[in-house]
């Protein structure tokens, strides 16, 4: 667990010091997105491997070098001087961060029997929901008090007893021949990596205006069709196809692309919104985000209880529909509102999360042999990663693009005819039009952020059918993990 809080911190806590490390690596501000966009295609392109790998060298081995690999590339970021150096020390931050969360989360279903399997995937899901939530506060706070590169030494110490707990209490799995199906693995490389960039510099680069875009965009396709065609007819493929026959695993892809669409997206556009357009400072923001990391841990503790009582799908669907209410709350914030909206919605929100996400993992992992358990939780991790790349790109596009509409929209209703009879004032006359411009700059990206928020809601409810599709538990959840 210790690993796991640390790995996904480390996705987010990074974020708060770019503008700290830009001007310290000497970076543009286009360039200095590289710090993040290394760290998210390295482990989108080391996720598919953490199966093989677990089977030919071990999963206690496995673990044991991404931790320790994840320490030492954590005190290697804190110590680069130039935009290259960073850059390379998060390729290797982010490799060894792909293994951690599946061999977590396998672990996690190793080490306790079938009928404590449902509680131990919500003390799991906790550490998955809460550290994005805790990261940017975490990193605002070291940023503001000490340096940015604390932002990554903070790791190591943590890093170090993490892996003396491991070496000391982890058990291994038994290791399996396995032959490794290298063109399947570079074609889901290709694909996955040609995907992020695309997702991460889209925006950046005015989307299919760009040819750099158009060409990874392809380069993806090609490459996905040539993954499935040959995932589909190779004698061995990377993974056992018997992995997409599972009903429940199948569904729960596709619902963790949408959970990493409608959860992280959120999460991207509360900071700068609660920042830029409320003035709070980053430690204040935080702060009234973790509300929300609250609503998770209450909901997963109750649903932990409630999976051997009744039918999981239930708690999935209400989470669903907790979740979905609570972004139509956003969607109505105004700014000329106080903080307590943003809490108390972000609490519920949490109470969705929580009753959503940890559910979900168990039926997903419920019908699923042991040994394909890595295997399965790298795909259902990948999965969320691409969808939550792809959601956030989604909206900061989305929202740019109706900031500048809404801006249009409510410059044609000033009577400029008015505001031109203001000359007589003589300099006045400027600063009164540039008021009013900052004026409506501020209500058009409002109401830009309530169009994101309204469309994420809608995500939630639509997806609600896809519950249909998981396989019904037959009584108890741990009468399902032992068939």
């Amino acid at each position: 667990m210790a690993a796991m809080v640390m790995q996904i911190l480390d996705t987010t806590i990074a974020n708060v010091a770019l503008p700290y490390m830009r001007t310290s690596l000497g970076a543009s501000s286009d360039t200095i997105t590289w710090v993040l966009t290394s760290y998210i295609v390295a482990t989108a392109i080391a996720l598919p491997a953490t199966g093989w790998l677990a089977d030919r060298y071990g999963s206690r081995n496995l673990f044991l070098f991404a931790v320790g690999g994840f320490v030492v590339a954590s005190a290697l970021c804190g110590t680069a001087v130039s935009l290259e150096e960073m850059v390379a020390f998060r390729v290797l931050q982010g490799i060894c961060a792909a293994f951690i969360n599946p061999l977590s989360q396998t672990a996690m279903l190793d080490i306790n029997p079938p009928e404590r399997q449902a509680k131990a995937m919500s003390v799991w899901g906790m550490g998955v929901m809460v550290g994005p939530i805790m990261g940017p506060v975490i990193g605002g706070w070291l940023t503001e008090n000490y340096n940015w590169r604390w932002v990554f030494y903070v790791n190591v110490p943590v890093g170090i007893l993490t892996f003396a707990l491991l070496w000391w209490l982890l058990p291994s799995r038994e290791r399996r021949t396995r032959s490794f199906d290298g063109f399947g693995f570079a074609m889901i490389s290709i694909a996955v990596a040609s995907f992020q960039l695309m997702l991460d510099r889209g925006q950046q680069e005015d989307w299919f205006q760009s040819w750099e875009i158009v060409t990874e965009g392809l380069v993806s396709l090609a490459a996905l069709w040539m993954a499935v065609t040959h995932l589909a007819t190779a004698q061995k493929p990377l993974f056992d196809r018997a992995l997409f026959r599972n009903r429940n695993l199948l569904t729960g892809m596709f619902f963790m692309i949408v959970i990493g669409i409608s959860t992280m997206a959120p999460m991207a556009l509360l900071p700068p919104m609660l920042q830029n357009l409320f003035g709070y400072p980053v430690i204040d923001t935080g702060i009234m985000m973790a509300p929300r990391g609250v609503g998770v841990l209450f909901t997963m503790w109750l649903a932990g209880h409630l999976m051997g009582k009744m039918d999981t799908r239930i708690l999935i669907s209400v989470g669903l529909v907790i979740f979905a209410y609570s972004l139509r709350q956003m969607a109505d914030w105004s700014l000329e509102m106080d903080f307590w909206p943003v809490i108390t919605a972000g609490f519920v929100q949490g109470l969705g999360m929580g009753l959503v996400f940890m559910p979900l993992n168990s039926l997903a992992f419920a019908t699923l042999a042991g040994q394909h358990r890595t295997d399965g939780s790298s795909l259902l991790n990948l999965m969320r990663s691409i969808g939550q790349s792809a959601g956030i790109s989604m909206v900061t596009t989305l929202l740019a693009r109706n900031t500048q509409t809404s801006h249009a929209d409510l410059s044609s209703h000033l009577s400029m005819e008015r505001l031109g009879q203001l000359d007589r004032f003589g300099g006045v006359t400027e600063a009164v039009t540039g008021t009013v411009d900052g004026m409506v700059n501020q209500q058009a990206a409002m109401i830009a952020y309530l169009d994101d928020f309204y469309l994420m809601a809608w995500i939630s409810i639509l997806v609600l059918p896809l519950v249909l599709l998981l396989k019904k538990p037959k009584g108890r959840m741990e009468v399902i993990h032992s068939e």
